[in-house]
């Protein structure tokens, strides 16, 4: 599975809608895909959301859209 994270990259800073980042990694299931993030990164994960076929391919139409490997 594809999951969508949404993230802040400084951990220390109050979260902002502004600020927030995404990116995209594959997974076995979410607490796997925390168990990546949480490992290979200091950010602060807002939310983790799993991606179905449909917005997978939505996703794609993004010029940036890129899965993440660590």
């Amino acid at each position: 599975m594809i999951y969508k994270i949404y993230y802040q990259e400084h951990p220390e800073r109050n979260p902002k809608r502004e600020t927030t980042i995404s990116m995209y990694i594959e997974a076995e299931s979410l607490p796997q895909a925390r168990e990546i993030i949480e490992e290979n990164t200091e950010y602060n994960v807002e939310f983790i959301e799993e991606l179905s076929d449909k917005a997978v391919t939505y996703e794609k139409a993004n010029p940036n859209f890129e899965v993440t490997t660590f």
